[in-house]
């Protein structure tokens, strides 16, 4: 081998470049789009509100075929707690449209809304329907815009069912869980919701009620019409209220 050709070619290992780690970048916003259907997580930011959305079919403790377009419970719940946990986030804005979906999933996310601390505020766009009824006025103010629309029908079941006197209990006693909820969290009587649920001949195959905009607040089950500038504004001001009466509150102490 040639001496020279030798020298020049090998390099010692002091000598070459150093490799570096790939660094660990951050998801990038269409990966938590895509992952989380959110621009970004409740992190510490600009805004101090949260924005929230739950669209598609909510997906429960089965997973859907590929094709639907899905809220996951697992991803919305440590969402929600994250933004409780934040100090710089005020309130959360909550943008529903769905056809509903798996019953418990959707009463634990209406559940969780219902016990944040901080200001809540839904707004129904396009559609809340089936178990999104009970996420649409789990919030401390609810609106729905004119042309939206909010299914209330039965619970219904899939799969395999037992023809036994327990199967329609425990289906009448999960309906129930919806009803009070609903009835808790609305201004609708419970007669009213019931007569809206098992109404005939105005669904095609089915039993229920679609509920317009304007009939959802004539019900009381929306609080008022509106989309989003109207929810913020009103948001804003219940942020606001909150800051004025910690203040009087720190005064008198």
């Amino acid at each position: 081998m040639d001496k020279n050709l030798s020298k020049s070619s090998v390099r010692s290992e002091s000598e070459l470049p150093p490799t570096t780690e790939p660094e660990k970048k951050e998801a990038t916003v269409p990966e938590m789009i895509q992952q989380l259907g959110q621009t970004a997580v409740p992190t510490p930011g600009e805004s101090n509100v949260y924005c929230l959305t739950i669209i598609g079919q909510i997906e429960g403790h089965l997973v859907l075929p590929p094709q639907n377009k899905t809220t996951k419970y697992e991803h919305v719940i440590p969402q929600l707690v994250a933004a409780e946990q934040n100090p710089r986030i005020e309130g959360l804005l909550i943008i529903l449209n769905t056809v509903g979906g798996d019953v418990e999933a959707g009463l634990a996310i209406a559940e969780m809304i219902s016990s944040l601390s901080k200001p809540t505020v839904t707004v129904v766009i396009g559609g809340g329907h089936s178990i999104g009824v009970p996420i649409a006025v789990a919030s401390d103010y609810s609106l729905i815009a004119e042309s939206a629309t909010m299914t209330i029908h039965p619970i219904r079941m899939t799969g395999l069912v037992i023809g036994v006197p327990q199967t329609f209990e425990y289906i009448e006693k999960m309906q129930e869980r919806v009803v009070r909820f609903v009835t808790t969290h609305s201004k609708i009587s419970e007669e009213k919701f019931k007569e809206l649920m098992f109404k005939t001949g105005e669904l095609n195959r089915d039993i229920g009620t679609a509920v317009g905009g304007s009939d959802a607040v004539k019900y009381g089950l929306i609080d008022a019409i509106g989309g989003i500038g109207d929810g913020l504004a009103k948001l804003n001001s219940m942020i606001e209220s909150k800051r004025q009466a910690k203040q009087a509150g720190g005064i008198t102490q």
